[in-house]
């Protein structure tokens, strides 16, 4: 194998990254690196026309022929450079997106940045008014943090991936896919990564937020409903998951619980 990186779980936040990059570290032919996140290839203080690869590589053990590198980065699908960067770099790489439905992946998001002190606004002045922190400021840090909306927006990020790589060497997942089936997902994903099936290996769930409040307030659910439903829909498709247990996409549109 390549002492690039071969495997990136590229998206998205609030998925299901953590438990993923758990489970990969129990396999014996992955290698992670040091970090969870290396957030080099959204890394804009880089210089992309020669970038310092071995700064990545620096992350990892020793490279070792009989194993696979993996990355887990969720914003890298988001962050609208980054794949294009993983393709300069490994035009082999294989991407793996997990999609959540974006209401509870919203939720989640702000109760984790309300949760750390990062996010002072309420859930309901985050998602209209605090949307205007984004005016003039592209990539900018209000991008990681107050993106409750942006990240949701799916159907952009399926077809950047698309473009940039052939089908073959992408794999969109549905979030609850991971949650209720584990060894199915994983089984999916060493065949998809060409490498021998996981050990048996235990439940995990990474990361719970803490909850404030069951759910959001149902006007805030109908209010993105109205701005995913039509996007998700033709993600969902694109990707070619079935997600009709999405709040966003089911006619009540009654979100289940979001940590």
């Amino acid at each position: 194998m390549s002492e690039r990186v071969g495997l990136f779980v590229a998206g998205v936040q609030k998925a299901g990254t953590t438990s993923l990059d758990a489970y990969l570290r129990l396999h014996p032919a992955l290698a992670g690196p040091s970090v969870k996140e290396t957030h080099f290839f959204d890394d804009e203080s880089m210089t992309w026309d020669a970038p310092a690869y071995e700064r990545l590589h620096g992350f990892y053990p020793p490279f070792r022929d009989e194993t696979l590198r993996f990355e887990a980065t969720p914003a890298t699908s988001f962050w609208a450079p980054a794949l294009g960067r993983i393709r300069r770099y490994n035009p082999s790489a294989r991407i793996i997106l997990l999609l959540r439905d974006p209401i509870a992946r919203a939720w989640s998001h702000w109760s984790m940045e309300f949760h750390r002190g990062a996010e002072t606004l309420p859930f309901c002045d985050a998602i209209r008014s605090g949307r205007q922190r984004f005016a003039g400021a592209p990539l900018g840090p209000e991008w990681r943090d107050y993106s409750y909306v942006e990240r949701g927006l799916y159907l952009g990020q399926v077809r950047r991936a698309l473009m940039l790589y052939p089908e073959s060497q992408l794999l969109f997942l549905d979030s609850q896919s991971l949650l209720n089936d584990a060894a199915g997902t994983l089984a999916r994903i060493a065949d998809f990564a060409g490498i021998a099936p996981f050990p048996a290996v235990p439940e995990m769930r990474e990361r719970q937020n803490p909850r404030h409040g069951a759910a959001p307030d149902p006007r805030d659910v109908a209010l993105l409903k109205d701005l995913f439903a039509e996007d998700a829909r033709e993600a969902v498709t694109l990707a070619g998951i079935d997600a009709d247990h999405w709040p966003t996409l089911r006619a009540d549109a009654s979100p289940s619980p979001c940590i």
